[in-house]
C-alpha cells in the first residue's frame, strides 16, 4: 500500500512541476522574453522544471521528489516577492489564469513532493533495519 501511495504522489508531483514549467514557457513566449533578467529566469524555470519532472518519473528515489518540492517552494516564493516588492524591476499582479494555474501547481508540488519524500525516505530506513535483524 505504501509503495502505491508513494508512486501516486510521485506522479502527481511530476505533473505539478511540469505544469508549472509549461506555464512559465507560455509566459516567456507571451512577452516575458523581452525582459532582461526575468526572461532568462523564466526559461531557466522551464528547463529546470522539465529536468526535475523527468527525474521524478524516471528515478524512484526521494531526491528528485524533494527537488520537486524545492522547485515549487522557490518558484512560488519568487512569485510572491515579485507581487509584494517587485523582482528585478517587475512587479507582478495576482489573479490571471497563468498566475493561478502556476501557483496552484507549485503549491501542489510542495505538498505532494514532501509527502512522497517522506514515504520514499522511510523505505530505505525500514530496509536497513530489517537487514540488521536478519544478520
Amino acid at each position: 500500500m505504501r509503495t502505491y501511495l508513494a508512486d501516486a504522489l510521485r506522479g502527481l508531483t511530476a505533473a505539478a512541476v511540469l505544469l508549472s514549467a509549461v506555464v512559465h514557457l507560455d509566459l516567456y513566449e507571451e512577452g516575458f522574453s523581452d525582459l532582461a533578467t526575468i526572461g532568462p529566469l523564466f526559461m531557466l524555470n522551464f528547463v529546470g522544471g522539465v529536468v526535475i519532472g523527468t527525474a521524478i518519473v524516471v528515478w524512484r528515489h526521494w531526491l528528485p521528489v524533494f527537488l520537486g518540492a524545492g522547485f515549487g517552494a522557490l518558484t512560488v516564493a519568487a512569485y510572491w516577492v515579485s507581487v509584494v516588492h517587485g523582482l528585478f524591476g517587475v512587479k507582478e499582479v495576482t489573479g490571471g489564469w497563468s498566475e493561478i494555474l502556476a501557483s496552484s501547481a507549485e503549491y501542489a508540488a510542495v505538498v505532494l513532493g514532501l509527502g512522497a519524500t517522506a514515504l520514499l525516505w522511510q523505505g530505505p530506513i525500514r530496509l536497513r533495519r530489517a537487514t540488521r535483524r536478519v544478520t
